[in-house]
């Protein structure tokens, strides 16, 4: 695996990139920008997705997708609701063999689909494996010490492709549970904007430590009815990025909520951002989801009502609080249990 492609130069793609590299890769990062593929080829650096980071001279950015794929491992970090049109748009040129790490947290609005089964859907014979955790891109470029989980079925596999990656500061945790990594993934960056509404509302720590812990309950309802295992959400790919986008302004999930909660609007919030606050989007998929398949998720719901319904904080809040008590059912409890 020593050609890796990225696909993607937001800020965690040029993140993976710096990664890559320093674990010895030759690295081919596609972007969709030319002004992008222009500055890392000529001034290696990204200053309209990730400012302020040197890049190594022989970290290459194309425009041409086809170039990208054709590499030994493909890292996928498009946003989610991308994901299905880069791949068509990339098939024609995939290696075979070459792995597709997803690298992007999400859940497709129009299908509800995992990104795992976008792939599978679109490459079916492509082998896949998730990356996720407690990550910000700016850190993890400026090679800040960062631990993630790579999820894979296959331990060959896993093994490869974290041996390809890892390196002194970028430790990598294997395990076989994909559903659980990206719905822990998914799932958290929803949490994360009522954690900013929290916080912008005023509401005080023990309210965000509340939301917190009963948010990671109604995500423990949907992985384990999408077949998940209840531990893997206690390690990296869930409880450590839930903790960790929950609790920062960095996390571009909760300065969205943090700036719903002040009395600023969605479309204010977003005009002029190039990056995404993918849990806006996956909102709408996560409690679209949650209602096929017969589950109560009330601060995902609420979140979602804000969001795409316009509903007023103060109003959605008080019926959350107005809920009529119930038993507690903590993360590790049975999908049946789970009526709270």
């Amino acid at each position: 695996m020593q050609n890796v492609g990225i696909i993607g130069a937001g800020a965690w793609g040029t993140a993976l990139a710096v990664v890559a590299r320093d674990a010895g890769r030759d690295v081919c990062l596609w972007a969709r920008e030319a002004e992008v593929v222009s500055a890392i080829n000529r001034q290696h650096e990204n200053p309209l997705f990730l400012d302020g980071i040197a890049l190594d001279p022989t970290i290459r950015a194309t425009g041409d997708l086809l170039e990208a794929v054709a590499a030994d491992i493909v890292l996928l970090a498009v946003p989610a609701q991308f994901l299905r049109g880069v791949l068509g748009e990339a098939a024609k040129g995939w290696r075979d063999g070459a792995p597709a790490v997803l690298c992007a947290k999400g859940i497709e609005r129009e299908s509800c689909a995992l990104m795992s089964e976008v792939v599978a859907a679109v490459l079916p014979s492509v082998p896949v494996a998730v990356l996720a955790g407690p990550t910000f891109a700016s850190e993890v470029a400026r090679r800040r010490p960062t631990a993630v989980t790579l999820a894979c079925a296959d331990a060959a596999l896993r093994q490869a492709v974290a041996t390809a990656l890892k390196t002194m500061l970028f430790r990598i945790y294997g395990h076989d549970d994909v559903v659980g990594a990206e719905v822990g993934a998914a799932v958290k960056n929803v949490l994360a904007i009522a954690c900013g509404i929290v916080e912008g509302r005023g509401l005080g720590e023990s309210a965000r430590a509340a939301l917190v812990t009963r948010g990671l309950a109604e995500l423990a309802r949907l992985a384990r009815a999408k077949g998940a295992r209840t531990e893997t959400l206690m390690g990296l790919a869930c409880l450590g990025d839930l903790v960790l986008t929950c609790t920062s302004r960095e996390s571009r999930n909760y300065a969205l909520g943090v700036a719903l909660g002040r009395g600023e609007t969605l479309k204010s919030f977003l005009a002029g951002r190039r990056t995404v606050a993918e849990g806006a989007f996956s909102a709408a998929s996560v409690t679209t989801l949650a209602r096929r398949l017969d589950l109560e998720m009330p601060i995902c719901f609420a979140v979602d009502t804000v969001i795409n319904r316009g509903a007023d904080i103060d109003a959605v809040i008080a019926d959350l609080l107005a809920r009529p008590p119930a038993a507690e059912q903590p993360a590790g409890g049975s999908v049946a249990q789970e009526r709270s």
